[in-house]
């Protein structure tokens, strides 16, 4: 992935501009984003990976105008009786199991890592797709091996279809239309309705980004609250009268409690951790694979110096200030390992290089945990 710029991802325009003018505002179609993409993946490998359980995969299917969804893991027995026609296989987070599309994934790294999510791969017959529909989240489609037609709508009906198994749209209009080649791009905003179908055997990738709703993250801030927020004191009503009726809740148990959730308070410090784990913490599919034979200080050392290091494609880390967060967990850097860690985390692997001491405790802890691997290549 480096034989080609960012300008020439996004069609000839900086990544500034891109931001200004085209993030979350307006689609924009590039023609040869990536001139030669396309055959990193046929439908065997893409089907290999659905049949794996650390992949979530989905199949979609038309029969007689109803759309079917079935979730993987599959057996290779589901795969490989499927019509020539109207279907679609998708599988999420490539880029943990393929180099190229960790690489391809990262090329996207002038949006914040925070908000990226994961690379999905579909692979759909002639007719094959997922309806119309819309995403809660940015997206871009690159066409791989194949050829797509694209429809989209900045229409404000988004209606969902009673019963479908999929956000398929009730009503769809579309307003423009483009057949995608190999190497095209094509980016929505959130929001945005369209219907991607195969004009032939066609396989797109998607890089999609993360977009929590404010439900979720309430939710998952409460419960961090719960965990890291101890109120001292006891409910107490030494003052307690006789009331008419038992069953009611006293006014004054009312008032009480009020005050106690109004005291609660929290600073941006507290935000700040909060979202760091929130953002990194893994999916609950992931799990990581500790070396069987973990090499000690001396020998981490002397491997890292001579190959360098390389995150694992499934750990995130984060950092704020000095604060990192990897993998949902929390490390405070000292200033001297502030650089090699925010090298680390903005590009993912570190050049041979001797370790300074400072951060080697923290390189090895990560290592044995099995969020970092040796080498800057896989």
């Amino acid at each position: 992935m480096s034989d080609f710029s960012l300008e020439q991802l996004l069609g000839g325009i900086s990544p500034e501009t891109f931001l200004a003018e085209y993030w979350q505002k307006k689609p924009l179609l590039v023609r040869q984003a990536l001139p030669g993409f396309g055959d990193w993946l046929d439908r065997e490998s893409l089907s290999e990976l659905a049949l794996r359980d650390d992949a979530e995969s989905r199949l979609v299917r038309f029969t007689r105008g109803q759309c079917l969804l079935d979730h993987g893991p599959f057996e290779a027995d589901d795969l490989a009786g499927l019509p020539k026609k109207n279907w679609s296989l998708l599988v999420s987070g490539v880029n943990h199991f393929l180099p190229e599309g960790d690489a391809l994934l990262h090329s996207f790294d002038f949006i914040p890592l925070a908000r990226l999510d994961d690379l999905m791969v579909s692979f759909a017959p002639s007719g094959g797709g997922v309806g119309p529909h819309f995403d809660s989240y940015d997206v871009f489609l690159i066409q791989g091996q194949g050829r797509r037609r694209w429809e989209i709508s900045a229409q404000d009906d988004l209606e969902i279809m009673d019963g479908a198994p999929l956000r398929i749209l009730k009503r769809f209009h579309p307003e423009q239309s483009w057949e995608l080649e190999p190497g095209d791009m094509l980016y929505l905003p959130p929001q945005y309705a369209h219907n991607g179908v195969a004009l032939n055997d066609c396989m797109t990738w998607s890089v999609g980004f993360r977009v929590p709703t404010a439900e979720d993250m309430v939710g998952n801030f409460l419960n961090y609250l719960q965990d890291n927020l101890k109120p001292a004191g006891l409910y107490s009503d030494p003052d307690l009268k006789r009331q008419r009726h038992p069953a009611e809740i006293p006014a004054t148990m009312l008032d009480q409690v009020a005050a106690m959730l109004k005291a609660i308070r929290w600073d941006k410090n507290l935000v700040e951790d909060f979202l760091g784990g929130y953002l990194s913490e893994p999916k609950s599919h992931i799990f990581f694979d500790p070396p069987e034979r973990p090499l000690k200080a001396a020998a981490f050392t002397k491997t890292v110096a001579k190959q360098g290091l390389r995150l694992d494609p499934r750990s995130q880390l984060l950092f704020r200030g000095h604060t990192f967060y990897m993998n949902g967990e929390r490390v405070v850097s000292s200033p001297d390992a502030l650089t090699t860690l925010q090298s680390l985390a903005d590009h993912r692997h570190l050049p041979p290089t001797p370790i300074v001491e400072p951060v080697l405790p923290i390189l090895l802890e990560w290592y044995v945990a099995g969020y970092l691997l040796p080498g800057t290549a896989r």
